[in-house]
């Protein structure tokens, strides 16, 4: 199976490396991807793409199971071009899509291809968005649904990506993680007030999850943007835009703001809460330490532990090395 990944590499990398390099932005190339299908020998192709990201200087992190693929990652034009086209020529992954952005340095330390019982975790059996899903919206057309007074908007992300962004009127589930949004469906009685449903996240990719559960629930007009807020930040005018704020990334940009350029916030790496420029001027910020967001709930140990470990990691940034736990 590697062997056959090489030869796989080996014939896609001249078409890879005709793709234009695009600088303006950052000289980084950032695909996020996903796709649902039956893939039942996702085990077997954990190594071959491993080794395929390895050998064209690929990294990030993606998520394969029984049900698909997930994840982000990042490295040149070329490198990015060669694993797409693996992927895609791939029977299960042959009709992948993905979104793309620019970061002006590498996003992620290093390569990971996990295996998961689930790519998106929501904890609900037998939710398979291949046989039932909402319907998609174009992001052209998403400013027409949401501004209609016959739907409810619904933010399926958690509090800490909703905190730096969210469509106009949106309603908040303020969920830690994807696993609480079942439970807050089920609690919230007024969600059949309205005919219409819209939900959106990230990518799409929980919109593909949590649109199957609302329809296995009983609501009929059930829609959610596709490609997800990324998609509607990359063509939507900011003139027409009903967007406020940045949208939350899961690498080292934090976030991304129209035109999928890169935010301004940082990241509180005791809490991993998102940080505007003010938060990080407040009393209770020590970088790598506390943040406005955690320093009520930090002991003295933690705080010692934390200031250790970032001394380690300023250390090896003299060094001009990467620190593992940076």
């Amino acid at each position: 199976m590697l062997d056959a990944a090489k030869n796989c590499i080996s014939g896609v990398m001249t078409d890879a490396q005709q793709i234009p390099r695009h600088e303006e932005g950052g000289a980084f190339r950032v695909a996020a991807l996903y796709h649902f299908a039956s893939f039942r020998r996702f085990e077997s192709a954990q190594a071959p793409l491993q080794a395929l990201c390895d050998e064209n200087g690929v990294k990030g992190t993606l998520l394969l199971a029984h049900e698909g693929i997930n994840g982000t990652i990042a490295g040149t034009d070329a490198g990015i071009g060669a694993v797409l086209s693996y992927l895609r020529a791939q029977p299960e992954f042959e009709k992948l899509e993905h979104k793309e952005s620019r970061a002006s340095k590498m996003p992620f330390l290093r390569m990971k291809v996990r295996l998961k019982k689930e790519i998106v975790t929501m904890g609900v059996e037998d939710i398979d968005p291949t046989r039932i899903v909402g319907t998609y919206v174009e992001a052209k057309d998403w400013n027409a649904l949401i501004s209609d007074p016959e739907t409810i908007v619904i933010d399926t992300r958690n509090d800490y990506e909703t905190a730096i962004g969210t469509f106009r009127g949106a309603l908040d589930p303020n969920t830690k993680s994807f696993r609480e949004f079942p439970e807050w469906v089920k609690n919230n009685a007024g969600l059949h007030n309205k005919p219409k449903l819209a939900m959106y996240c990230t990518g799409g990719i929980r919109c593909e999850k949590a649109t199957a559960f609302m329809k296995e629930q009983g609501f009929d007009e059930v829609y959610h943007l596709k490609g997800g807020i990324l998609k509607y930040l990359e063509q939507v005018p900011v003139e027409e835009s009903l967007w406020d704020g940045a949208c939350f990334v899961f690498d080292d940009r934090v976030s991304v703001i129209h035109g999928l350029a890169e935010g301004e916030h940082t990241l509180c790496h005791a809490c991993r809460y998102p940080l505007t420029a003010e938060e990080v001027t407040s009393p209770l910020f020590e970088e790598g330490v506390s943040c406005p967001h955690c320093a009520e709930t930090r002991s003295e140990d933690d705080r010692l532990r934390y200031r250790e470990r970032q001394k380690q990691i300023a250390l090896s940034k003299a060094r001009g090395e990467k620190h593992i736990g940076s």
